[in-house]
C-alpha cells in the first residue's frame, strides 16, 4: 500500500515516501503462526528460522497441529534447540487451543481487543506477541503496538520527542498514531523500516 495514505501527516510522509509495502494477508494457520512467534522470541531472524525449521521437521508433512504439539515429549521439542521455557509455552498454546476449540474462523469473529483478552491468558504469550499476531498473523489493518521498542524509538526520533518520559511518549504516540487510522498497522511497518534504514 502506498505511503500516499499518510500524506496528511507531512512528517511521516516525508520520511517514508520512498518506501512501499503491500498490506499483508492473513496467514493460513493461526496456531502455526504462534508456534513460529514463540520459536523466534529473543533470537535473530537467522537463528529463529533455523530452530523453527527444525521444529517443523518433527511433524508429519511439517504440519504441527495442536494435538501433535501437545502430545510430543518436551525432550524432543528441546532437541531442536528450543529452551525448556519455549517448549512449555508451545504446549501451553496447544492445550489452550484445543480446550477452547480455537480456529482461524473462531478468532476472525473477534475484535482486536477480544483476541488480546483471550490469548493473553496463555502462559508465555505476552501483549507484544499478541499485537504482532494481530498485525501479521491475522493481518488486522488498524493496530499500533505502543509498547514496541522500535516504534517508540522511531516516533521519538522522527517527531523529536526524545526528551519525553516513556509514559508521556506513549501518550504522544497514541495521539499521533490516531491520525493514521484505519491504517495504523501499515504505518507501523513504515516506521520500523524507516528506523532501521534512517
Amino acid at each position: 500500500m502506498s505511503a500516499e495514505l499518510f500524506k496528511h501527516d507531512p512528517i511521516l510522509y516525508q520520511a517514508i515516501k520512498h518506501l512501499h509495502f503491500e498490506r499483508p494477508k492473513p496467514v493460513d494457520d493461526y496456531f502455526q503462526y504462534l508456534m513460529q512467534a514463540i520459536a523466534f522470541q529473543q533470537l535473530s531472524g537467522k537463528a529463529g528460522a533455523t530452530i523453527h525449521g527444525r521444529f517443523l521437521a518433527l511433524f508429519p508433512e511439517q504440519n504441527p497441529t495442536p494435538e501433535l504439539v501437545l502430545a510430543m515429549e518436551q525432550e524432543r521439542l528441546r532437541s531442536v534447540g528450543l529452551s525448556n521455557q519455549k517448549a512449555s509455552y508451545m504446549q501451553n498454546i496447544a492445550e489452550f487451543w484445543i480446550g477452547n476449540e480455537l480456529s482461524n474462523a473462531s478468532l476472525n469473529k473477534l475484535s482486536d481487543e477480544q483476541v488480546m483478552e483471550l490469548l493473553i491468558q496463555i502462559k508465555g504469550v505476552g501483549k507484544w506477541t499478541v499485537e504482532i499476531f494481530l498485525m501479521f498473523g491475522m493481518a488486522r489493518p488498524d493496530h499500533f503496538p505502543l509498547d514496541d521498542l522500535g516504534l517508540q524509538q522511531g516516533i521519538a526520533k522522527l517527531y523529536q520527542l526524545e526528551h519525553l518520559s516513556l509514559k508521556d511518549l506513549k501518550k504522544e504516540m497514541a495521539l499521533i498514531s490516531a491520525a493514521w487510522s484505519p491504517h495504523r498497522s501499515l504505518a507501523a511497518r513504515y516506521l520500523w523500516a524507516w528506523k532501521d534504514g534512517a
